[in-house]
């Protein structure tokens, strides 16, 4: 007899064969589903996905990242060729000492003909030519800034600078300022030679030198999109080249303009038709233009992406010192100056007068501004935060060396004073006199071997020179720096009172954030 199999003849469940599902009598038949993953399969297969997804994005991430540094090794490649280095070796061996945490810059303008500039003007000729200079110094605390221009006109005395054969001039007295840039007669001028007059003008250490021909100035005005100018009247052809011989047609609007390129070039090289016509109108408003364009850059945001651009620009066209002659270095350096304050970044012109058609530099007011900056104080004579002045050791005694001294001013008495110090410090004086120059800065100098004493001397008289020379014995030659602070130990006020900024220059000084329309007579 057949087994019955009917789950409800044997009171009990139906066993299910493989595949199938189980039913009771009572409920209606389920069809058979599809064979499913155990769920630790299908989570490793989700597992794989998602490790697939993380694997391209990482690709692309990384593919991204190579393109960006890509791209920034191009760009600071592309800045690195285009920037230009003069040779340090045509500074002076003698140079002044560092200064108190600020750092001087030269700003030199070029109006050179050569290469790019030929198209937009400037001097005759192939010879590069100092149209504009400026001394900036930013101070230690990098939040205050002054420029300090100075007339091309001005009369100084040029040392020896060098040749492009290696052969050094003979030094130069009343000559034009801006005479220097052109000693050698190259293209590109002669950076280290202005730099040669600065340093001896001042007694301050110039840390870096900039040349800005025109090209690279007109580049600079259309990166950051122009810049913001102001004129008191109108202006026409006949005032940018008096040589015309008519008015022409009007360049300039009377008013608030924003100019880039040849127009901001243009403004700026405007001499005749505003104020008196004279050199000094013009720089006054190469200022307020150099304030606009600081202002503009700092408003833009001053971080990589807006100076890159900048950077592209201006490196074209520019000749530094070998302090500067990378991108690195050169965005390092700007980026340095973000934090310094536009009301605070000053723009002065070094005291000065007519002399005939020339201009000389009024003393001592010069020397009192030279001054402050060297010792990092503001034009109203105060400190700022960032210098951190440390106390000045006594100076070693002079037992065993053996000095002369020489007056190198017209002030009478100096090197009696100066001997009778040098002796109470144990110095052995050979003998005074006057010096047959005139010097601003002390100077000591020696012969071989007797650096290390020439040094004990120069101790006694800060801010002094040393030079060496082939003759033998220690020589100091006192300058007006000593007229008006003496050695140690003098009894005199002006040696521990601080040389005050002339009211003349203060209150011509100008902001960067001045109103561009604000003193638009410009003389």
């Amino acid at each position: 007899m057949t087994r019955a199999t009917s789950a409800g003849r044997h009171g009990g469940r139906r066993t299910a064969g493989p595949g199938r599902q189980t039913a009771s009598p009572s409920s209606p038949t389920v069809r058979p589903s599809r064979r499913t993953a155990p769920p630790d399969r299908r989570t490793t297969r989700v597992k794989r996905r998602r490790r697939g997804r993380i694997r391209v994005l990482a690709f692309s991430a990384a593919a991204c990242v190579l393109v960006l540094l890509a791209g920034g090794v191009w760009f600071y490649c592309r800045l690195d060729g285009n920037i230009d280095s003069f040779d340090a070796g045509g500074l002076s061996k003698n140079r002044p000492a560092e200064g108190q945490g600020g750092r001087n810059v030269l700003v030199i303008g070029s109006d050179s003909r050569s290469g790019a500039n030929s198209a937009l003007g400037g001097g005759e000729g192939d010879v590069g030519r100092s149209d504009t200079a400026f001394l900036l110094h930013v101070y230690a605390d990098r939040r205050h800034a002054v420029a300090v221009s100075i007339p091309r006109d001005t009369l100084v005395d040029i040392p020896p600078c060098r040749l492009p054969d290696g052969r050094w001039t003979e030094p130069q007295s009343g000559a034009m300022f801006n005479s220097a840039f052109s000693v050698g007669l190259t293209a590109k001028g002669n950076p280290a030679c202005t730099q040669n007059v600065v340093e001896k003008l001042t007694g301050l250490r110039v840390d870096h030198t900039v040349v800005v021909d025109f090209a690279g100035f007109a580049a600079m005005t259309s990166a950051v999109g122009g810049v913001r100018v102001c004129l008191p009247g109108d202006v026409y052809e006949g005032d940018l080249n008096p040589h015309r011989g008519s008015r022409g047609e009007r360049i300039f609007a009377k008013g608030p303009q924003t100019v880039s390129g040849q127009k901001a070039l243009d403004y700026v090289r405007l001499r005749h038709g505003l104020g008196d016509g004279s050199d000094i109108g013009r720089i006054r408003r190469q200022q307020a233009f150099v304030g606009a364009l600081i202002k503009k850059v700092k408003g833009e945001g001053f971080d990589p992406t807006t100076l890159l651009p900048l950077a592209d620009a201006a490196t074209r066209s520019l000749t530094v010192d070998p302090g500067l002659d990378s991108a690195r270095k050169l965005l390092s350096f700007a980026m340095s100056l973000k934090n310094v304050d536009l009301h605070e970044t000053k723009f002065v012109t070094v005291p000065w007068r007519y002399q005939g058609n020339r201009v000389a530099i009024v003393q001592p007011d010069a020397d009192a501004l030279w001054d402050a900056l060297r010792h990092d104080r503001t034009l109203d004579g105060k400190e700022t935060a960032g210098r951190s002045p440390k106390p000045s050791p006594s100076p070693a005694s002079g037992a065993g060396i053996s000095v002369g001294v020489h007056n190198g001013t017209n002030v009478p008495g100096l090197a009696a004073r100066a001997a009778g110090e040098l002796r109470a410090a144990g110095f052995t004086v050979t003998g005074t006199g006057d010096a047959p120059s005139r010097e601003r800065t002390t100077v000591v100098t020696y012969g071989p071997g007797l650096q290390d004493r020439a040094r004990t001397v120069a101790d006694r008289f800060p801010g002094a020179e040393l030079r060496s020379a082939s003759t033998p014995g220690i020589d100091v030659t006192l300058g007006t720096s000593y007229a008006s602070h003496p050695a140690p130990g003098t009894p005199s006020p002006s040696a521990s009172a601080p040389s005050t900024v002339p009211s003349r220059v203060t209150d011509e000084a100008r902001s960067a954030d001045d109103d561009i329309c604000s003193h638009i007579s410009y003389g």
